[in-house]
């Protein structure tokens, strides 16, 4: 049996990231007819079906799941060592491919990202803001950003800041029909917008305050998992919500929304940049590696 040529791999990581020939050739610069191609003489030669074709979708099937779990980390290996060349001809190029949440993207975005672009002109970043925690490696990123407690096992983390501070907030025509809560347990008279975690179980807030940590499961008339959606809500009046300070800032400091509870809500675990630990960032990731801990040093 010939071995896979690196097309065909890189093929099967596209598509499988894309759920879409047409998508997956479009990310890799080919027709939809030359990456079918190179599925399917792949395929030919494996004696297996890696993926599941009809009309509206493609997905992976048993075998497929199980050759992309095999094959991600050592294309992502390749790609490193790649960058790593390229790295030594001076200023850094490609592009870097972030996956993160809706709030860590505006953590990274300012100032780390725009001062990496300032930076290495030659580079362009990719960045990917979803509500599910995904595999990076096997889904084709280079690096994650999420709250540190959510990062999972076997990762190098470099911190973005010493911690991430949430609000609980509404608009002032909200406040005009409901008192202003002062204690977490006031909660329970009030219209709050829940939170889903990606798996769809509820988000309990948090609260501490003298050394008294509180868990909230808040009663709700509006279930949402997208932090920006949620902001929106509050912002249109649907009741209180809790997101992250950075998310609400400029609507508090205008007036759009009101903060309450603040003497509630302490800093807690803060954003980082990870990717695998069995390997170090190279080429112009380590350089974003590099601005991060310039800036926070600054304390930009």
């Amino acid at each position: 049996m010939r071995p896979a040529k690196l097309l065909e791999l890189e093929a099967v990581l596209a598509i499988s990231r894309r759920g879409s020939f047409r998508s997956a050739a479009r990310d890799l610069g080919l027709s939809p007819t030359a990456i079918g191609n190179a599925v399917a003489g792949l395929e030919d030669e494996l004696g297996v079906r890696l993926f599941d074709r009809t009309t509206r979708r493609v997905s992976l099937t048993a075998a497929g799941h199980d050759f992309v779990r095999a094959i991600a980390p050592a294309l992502s290996d390749i790609h490193a060592a790649t960058e790593a060349a390229r790295s030594q001809r001076g200023s850094p190029t490609g592009t870097l491919r972030i996956n993160c949440s809706i709030a860590g993207g505006h953590q990274i975005l300012v100032p780390f990202v725009t001062e990496f672009l300032r930076r290495y002109p030659g580079v362009k970043v990719d960045v990917v803001t979803e509500g599910r925690l995904v595999d990076i490696v096997q889904a084709g990123f280079d690096a994650g950003v999420r709250v540190a407690n959510g990062v999972p096992p076997g990762m190098t983390i470099v911190p973005l800041h010493h911690g991430l501070r949430h609000r609980v907030v509404a608009s002032p025509d909200y406040f005009k029909t409901h008192p202003r809560p002062v204690h977490p347990d006031d909660l329970g008279a009030h219209d709050c917008i829940r939170i889903r975690w990606p798996s769809g179980a509820p988000y309990e807030w948090e609260f501490e305050k003298d050394g008294e940590a509180m868990w909230v499961d808040v009663p709700w008339s509006l279930s949402l998992d997208n932090h920006g959606l949620i902001t929106r809500a509050a912002l249109a009046g649907a009741g209180l919500a809790y997101v992250a300070e950075a998310e609400v800032a400029d609507y508090v400091a205008s007036g759009r929304l009101v903060a309450v509870l603040g003497d509630w809500m302490p800093p807690g675990p803060g954003f980082c940049l990870y990717y695998p630990e069995r390997r170090p960032i190279v080429g112009f990731a380590s350089a974003l590696a590099q601005v991060i801990a310039e800036l926070r040093e600054r304390g930009d």
